[in-house]
């Protein structure tokens, strides 16, 4: 897999590429915001996975990640210091698949970078499989990946699109938590919970209809109809 390591300090990359690339992956590494942009055209130019370091010397990070989610769907992993809630939430909204706080255990990383190939390979092998949804004023598109609210589109992350495609498939049908996640994330890491929480809570203001998803305590989610 072509990798695109986007990291300002030479010593950490060297260090985190040749353990990349002892795992067989082609590693290229971009030293500003600027030439990771310039890396990924066109479409992303192969890279199966960017890993991006948000303390960048010619623009911030998030703002990295913005762009790149305008310019392609490649799979962006954070890697950052910044381990407040917040920052977490605000990575994800921008379109961040993943977020790994530094120091962080190599292996740890390295499985996040296959979870993500995985899901992603997942995803594009069933785009375009169904038509679409609707739920009174929602319309979901699933080949387009595409939602609106009374005509209106909404802008998901990917994430977020895949959590709604699942629970308006089946609606009020309760949907545990480790469900979600492995139907979702593909995977049963510990942590991953809290980022659930922000997907649900990112799409409730999204969309404007905070009890389309309704919490189940103890539970899980499920999605209530409008007008059920």
């Amino acid at each position: 897999m072509r990798l695109l390591l986007v990291e300002d300090d030479n010593h950490v990359a060297a260090a985190l590429s040749a353990v990349l690339a002892r795992h067989g992956f082609d590693v290229t590494h971009a030293r500003s915001g600027e030439e990771a942009l310039q890396a990924l055209v066109p479409e992303g130019a192969g890279f199966g996975v960017v890993l991006l370091d948000l303390g960048l010397p010619d623009q911030d990070g998030y703002e990295v990640c913005g762009k790149i989610r305008k310019r392609t769907s490649t799979p962006v992993i954070m890697v950052t210091a910044r381990s407040d809630v917040r920052s977490r939430i605000h990575g994800l909204n921008l379109g961040a698949d993943d977020y790994v706080v530094k120091p962080y255990d190599t292996g740890e990383l390295l499985a996040r970078i296959h979870a993500v190939s995985r899901r992603t390979a997942h995803e594009d092998a069933s785009e375009g499989a169904e038509t679409a949804l609707r739920l009174g004023p929602v319309h979901i598109e699933l080949p387009t990946r595409q939602v609106s609210v009374d005509g209106s589109v909404i802008q998901l992350t990917r994430k977020e699109f895949d959590l709604l495609a699942l629970l308006a498939q089946r609606p009020g049908v309760v949907f545990r938590r480790e469900q979600i996640i492995s139907e979702v994330w593909r995977t049963s890491w510990e942590g991953t919970g809290r980022t659930l929480e922000v997907h649900v809570a990112s799409l409730r203001a999204k969309l404007r209809m905070p009890a389309l998803i309704e919490t189940v305590r103890g539970v899980g989610y499920r999605l209530v109809a409008p007008g059920s």
